[in-house]
């Protein structure tokens, strides 16, 4: 599994790349310092598992990093790490296609649970409409999904912060073939699931 660390700060990257093996020992991480590099990289060492990208970046502006990404490679998951404040950026580049957004002052445990769920996700098989294999957190979820509770109420009554909710709430999406949280409560009142 690799990982391709996009930000222009090399102490941020450092401290990133620290972070991911303190998670995952035996992840290869690619630095690089602008998304140009990018393509040269995937050549190099070929498509990474997983983009942890910054938005200011010498060569982006706004979200137009995590767009290029994706249109570049469109099944790489995209986190964004950035110092923008999540209520400017956060739905940005979620609908941009990013799979989560953590702010830089979130802190280390914080921004180690989000990679944590992706690191171990990626071991998972592909994400399929099987229901079966639910985890007791996934079903959990699609219960308070289904009664209407916000990421916030998750993230209250479940003691977890609201970057887990969400990227709790893109892995069961992604399990269960889904795009929103109408979809996996129909899918989950139509198989029986509550």
């Amino acid at each position: 599994m690799s990982i391709f660390v996009i930000d222009d700060h090399p102490l941020m990257r450092e401290a990133l790349v620290m972070l991911i093996h303190r998670v995952n020992s035996t992840v290869q991480v690619t630095e690089l310092d602008r998304l140009a590099a990018v393509k040269p990289a995937a050549q190099a060492h070929g498509v990474p598992s997983l983009f942890c990208l910054d938005l200011k970046l010498p060569d982006t502006e706004g979200v137009s990093g995590i767009h290029e990404l994706k249109q570049q490679f469109p099944d790489v998951p995209v986190i964004v790490l950035s110092a923008a404040p999540a209520h400017e950026y956060e739905d940005l580049s979620i609908e941009a296609g990013a799979d989560a957004y953590i702010q830089k002052s979130a802190g280390a445990v914080e921004i180690a649970n989000v990679l944590r769920v992706f690191l171990h996700g990626e071991q998972e098989p592909e994400a399929c409409a099987s229901t079966e294999k639910l985890s007791k957190r996934q079903n959990q979820l699609l219960a308070m999904i289904n009664k209407g509770q916000s990421n916030r109420d998750i993230a209250e009554e479940l003691q977890i912060s609201e970057h887990t909710v969400k990227v709790h709430l893109w892995r069961l999406f992604r399990r269960l073939n889904v795009k929103s949280r109408s979809q996996a409560s129909h899918l989950a009142r139509t198989q029986g699931l509550l």
